[in-house]
């Protein structure tokens, strides 16, 4: 059941209805209302309906730019007391957006007072701050005492409002808009004027001129760097959605000593400044961008962000890439030019389809502009030709006045004139039967006369209204010129590369450590490149001791092979201190405490690595594909049933040959070439073993020899350069190694 309230003629009554259809219904009323009345810009003015009746007022209020401001509460409510029947405080924000220089590229209203700035304050209550309009707001509304437009009654009839504003600043482009309504919503960009105006007045011509000559792109109240490919602007553009990155505009300056600072001057359209500083301030805090030291605001009425780098030697570029990625000082603006055409149905239009739905109204603007200064004229000629009688007849026309009791009808009926004539000819005053009058008005005849001439041949030749609106175009486009200071471009369009991920070197600082794991698995890092061979003096828990020692920096990623083929992944800036006994690296990563470490290096990401199994099969695998991004690490080698992962060693850029011993003690050479490069798998046969399996494996420069240490306190390093009697096909069997071979099969 639902009840409906219709017209007050038509008595209320109740009637059955489906719920979803009478809930349908009144929803699309609703969404319609939204879309048409309050979110979505007309494409012919740019404005919506509270901004329309916010300048109306204000222009009823006599605020032009030349007489004094009025308080804001006095136009707020006479909008809502007149037009817009809606919340005061609405109203209020949408006047004081209209104020807003960083809001607005060409702001439409002056406030004197509080208006809010760049930082997101909010601006002071209507009581406390004062407006008129600016000289935008007046070109915009340009042509409203000529009929341009078509006018309607107010919500309560009691007024009359323009439906919308004729002038011909392009206000839709030049100043954008956004906005929310019910399934739809609308994102235009701010555009430079001038720029607009030129492609306006290629389009008078031909409606398919290219409007991107001449369109470079958004121009931002708040400057910056548009830094899209001019493709993608262009696509855009051409579609009506799409949208622009932003970055903010920043130079280097440079400090005695060799220091420097980054100093943003510009942020992207629509940052809060005051945010933006907290973005920036949080990542110091959380160490997310530890190049960064401090960032301070030392803005006044302009823009100054002062950054300052960790150390002299962080690159500039890098820095600023991760501020970009990691802070709006690199924004996306949104375009979606969704707007009201002249049927007032909403639709998503190209920037050519836009301009050019502007130029039509001007069209209409001019026709109704023309006509009405028409009429004016031949009112004013039927006033004129009614003077020049009475001057021709003056003293019939006294004696007229004088002697009749109904001297209007005489004087219609003698001379033939009309209501009006007669009318006027009564009202003059005697000061102006002088006889130079006469010559003035019939001069004033001849120029009406000549003017409706002109303006008749206007509305007849279309070519004549293209050269008229072109005259016009050009005339309010030098007072937005870019020579202008309110026409000049802010916002510059340089293409730039998308931000590179920041490298793991600029986001730590680079200090040399040296790593050291224990055999039961405890971990550490100790500050600088220490003796490795002091390892072993280090203290460690009972029954425990060194197990690998090498040297690394902070910005390594560590490599850690275990016997199960799967390689983990370490960051060396994370590692504990080398006071204590470290920490249990299997805490790191999910390691189970029954599978053995195998290795634990520096990872190169340019290198290899020679991997290997206890039964002989093996590979070689890029470094970077070892890599793991998880604690569960990657599984590299799948050795079979019974083997292990054994061998686990860099191969050097110029290494050419693969050595192999096996348990049995022999050894076998062969030419790296033969061995497979994989990124997981088992690999070929190394070597063949009757009884055991691989004992050890390495890469080396085959004209070098092979180098491995003696034994004894000495620590002699013994190179072995002929090996011919090594040397076979890889999967041979080998031979027993060269005299002085360490005894435990392991190479240097």
């Amino acid at each position: 059941m639902a009840t409906e309230l219709t017209d007050p003629d038509t008595p209320i009554g109740v009637f059955d209805a489906p719920f979803d259809s009478a809930l349908s219904e009144r929803y699309l009323v609703y969404a319609l209302s939204t879309i048409t009345a309050r979110s979505l810009p007309d494409v012919r003015d740019g404005l919506k309906p509270v901004h329309r009746r916010l300048l109306w007022a204000m222009r009823l209020l006599k605020l032009d730019p030349t007489q004094g401001y009025k308080k804001c509460a006095r136009v707020v409510g006479d909008v809502i007391g007149k037009y817009h029947p809606h919340g005061d405080q609405s109203v209020y924000d949408a006047m004081v957006r209209l104020a807003q220089t960083f809001s607005l590229r060409y702001p439409l209203v002056d406030g004197q007072g509080n208006f809010g700035n760049i930082d997101g304050d909010n601006a002071a209550a209507y009581r406390y701050t004062e407006a008129r309009l600016t000289q935008v707001a007046i070109d915009l509304m340009d042509g409203l005492d000529e009929d341009a437009v078509a006018y309607r009654p107010t919500y309560n009839g009691e007024e009359q409002e323009p439906e919308l504003f004729p002038g011909l600043f392009p206000n839709l482009l030049a100043n954008g808009a956004s906005g929310i309504a019910v399934g739809m919503a609308t994102s235009i960009p701010p555009h430079n004027a001038a720029e607009l105006l030129d492609a306006a007045v290629a389009l008078v011509d031909d409606r398919s001129a290219d409007v991107l000559q001449f369109v470079r792109g958004p121009d931002f109240p708040t400057g910056g760097l548009v830094v899209d490919p001019p493709a993608v602007i262009a696509e855009s553009y051409r579609t009506g959605r799409g949208a622009f990155r932003v970055r903010a505009r920043w130079t280097i300056e440079r400090e005695k000593g060799g220091g420097w600072q980054a100093v943003v001057s510009e942020i992207p359209y629509g940052v809060q400044k005051g945010k933006l500083i907290e973005q920036i301030a949080a990542l110091i805090n959380d160490k997310k961008l530890p190049i960064l030291a401090d960032v301070r605001d030392e803005s006044d009425e302009a823009v100054r962000i002062v950054l300052e780098p960790r150390a002299r030697t962080v690159d500039a570029q890098v820095l600023m890439d991760g501020l970009f990625r990691l802070t709006d000082l690199e924004t996306r603006v949104p375009l979606n030019l969704n707007v009201l055409d002249k049927e007032r149905t909403p639709r998503v239009m190209s920037l050519g389809d836009a301009l050019s739905a502007w130029i039509d109204h001007q069209f209409v603007v001019l026709d109704r502009r023309t006509r009405h200064r028409l009429g004016k004229i031949a009112d004013r000629i039927e006033l004129l030709d009614g003077y020049l009688v009475a001057y021709l007849n003056l003293d019939r026309v006294i004696e007229i006045i004088r002697t009749e009791d109904e001297p209007k009808a005489v004087m219609i009926a003698e001379f033939g004139l009309t209501d009006r004539q007669a009318e006027a000819i009564l009202n003059m005053r005697l000061r102006s039967l002088r006889r130079l009058e006469e010559f003035e008005i019939r001069k004033e005849r001849d120029q009406l006369d000549a003017e409706r001439v002109t303006l008749e041949a206007l509305l007849a030749d279309p070519r004549k209204q293209k050269a008229r609106m072109k005259r016009d175009l050009k005339r309010i486009r030098d007072r937005y010129g870019p020579e202008t200071a309110l026409g000049r471009r802010r916002t510059d369009v340089e293409e730039a590369a998308p931000t590179r991920d920041i490298p793991l070197e600029a986001m730590i600082e680079r200090e040399p450590i040296t790593v050291i794991l224990s055999q039961r698995g405890w971990i550490r890092a100790m500050k600088g490149h220490n003796d490795l061979a002091a390892a072993e003096t280090l203290k460690f828990k009972e029954g425990d001791g060194p197990a690998f020692a090498f040297h690394a920096q902070t910005t390594d990623k560590l490599l850690l092979a275990a016997e199960n083929g799967r390689f983990y992944t370490l960051a060396a800036d994370k590692l504990p201190g080398g006071r204590g006994f470290g920490e249990p690296v299997r805490a790191m990563i999910d390691l189970d405490g029954s599978v053995g470490v195998v290795a634990l290096l520096a990872a190169s990401a340019q290198g290899k690595l020679l991997v290997a199994a206890s039964d002989g099969r093996g590979f070689i695998v890029p470094v970077a594909d070892t890599i793991a991004e998880t604690r569960k690490g990657k599984t590299i080698v799948t050795p079979r049933a019974g083997a292990v992962l054994k061998v686990v060693r860099p191969v050097g850029a110029s290494d050419d040959y693969v050595a192999a011993i096996g348990d049995n003690r022999k050894m076998l050479v062969f030419p790296i070439n033969e061995l497979v490069e994989m990124t997981r798998g088992q690999g070929l046969q190394l070597q063949r073993f009757r009884d055991g399996g691989l004992s050890d494996a390495r890469t080396f420069v085959f004209a070098e020899g092979l180098s491995w240490v003696m034994g004894g306190e000495g620590r002699r390093v013994r190179t072995e350069t002929d090996l011919s009697l090594w040397r076979a096909a890889r999967g041979a069997a080998g031979r027993m190694p060269p005299t002085g071979f360490p005894r435990d099969n392991r190479f240097a």
